[in-house]
């Protein structure tokens, strides 16, 4: 049992990028891998639930925009929205709106010019909604059914 528990701590060293002394190579990481928790940990299982519960929010961020956006002149399909307006809007729904424009112009469903936007100061700047509704929704309920399926159900 000493040896089982020995060989399962010096496999685990081998691992550990910070291990020395036991002149074993350094181990080398992807992109992808590196800073992740293992998969089926449950650091792995909050962080999926946590993105899940992002989309939802980006969703209902575009159902507002959706809701209270006009038509651009230049192309109808995109609304916008001043950050004044949406920010008086959403602020009693959510108060991470910034946090969440973030996101979604990454998820690339809406765009704004500028790096972080500030209440008052950028209250003229116009929020995008790039894409359709539909194809929003589609898109944002297909990525939470594929996070569902990856998640194990917990008792």
């Amino acid at each position: 049992m000493f040896d089982q528990h020995a060989n399962k701590h010096i496999s685990g060293q081998k691992k550990n990028p910070f291990t020395s002394g036991l002149n074993l190579p350094k181990p080398t990481f992807s992109k992808e891998e590196y800073g992740r928790p293992a998969a089926g940990s449950l650091s792995d299982i909050r962080g999926r639930k946590a993105s899940c519960h992002i989309l939802k929010e980006i969703l209902e961020l575009c159902d507002v925009i959706n809701q209270n956006g006009t038509p651009c002149k230049d192309a109808p399909e995109i609304l916008a929205i001043s950050f004044g307006d949406l920010f008086n809007l959403y602020v009693h729904i959510n108060d991470k709106l910034v946090g969440l424009l973030l996101r979604a112009r990454k998820q690339k469903v809406l765009d704004f010019e500028g790096e972080c936007l500030f209440q008052r100061r950028d209250d003229h700047v116009p929020i995008y909604l790039i894409k359709p509704i539909n194809e929003i929704r589609t898109t944002i309920r297909q990525k939470l059914d594929d996070m569902n399926k990856e998640i194990p159900k917990t008792p």
